[in-house]
């Protein structure tokens, strides 16, 4: 008998893949691409289902939207990456998701969190976003 999985990667054609290794969580998100612009990773054995995930963005300047969320809508945060340059652009997207995956401590502080907002993206970290 095939053991429950405890996370499961869904990308943006509805392709899943459980339990996926850190090597297969950033191919995933090195894979992303302007048609393919996201990846989510679901913990599957916490409570409230559905509400324990990250959720990577694949924005039009290849930056990225980053979502994490712990329960309830007061426990969603987000941050934007920008793109970086170079080959590993999508390494410092993939440690934080990892790091999430794999119950690593330091992973929230390697970006700064803002609480999710449907009004409000994390886009006011972006350079190109109006200042209020």
């Amino acid at each position: 008998m095939a053991a429950t999985p405890i996370l499961q990667a869904v990308e943006a054609d509805g392709a899943t893949w459980d339990d996926p290794s850190e090597d297969q969580l950033h191919d995933l998100l090195a894979d992303m691409s302007l048609s393919s612009r996201f990846v989510v990773v679901r913990r599957l054995d916490s409570e409230p289902v559905d509400q324990h995930y990250m959720q990577v963005f694949l924005n039009d300047d290849l930056s990225y939207q980053v979502e994490y969320r712990e329960g309830g809508p007061d426990k969603h945060f987000q941050t934007w990456v920008p793109r970086g340059h170079g080959v590993f652009t999508v390494e410092p997207v993939a440690e934080v998701l990892q790091g999430w995956a794999c119950g690593r401590p330091g992973w929230r502080e390697a970006h700064s969190w803002v609480p999710w907002s449907a009004a409000e993206s994390c886009a006011r970290h972006h350079p190109l976003a109006a200042r209020p």
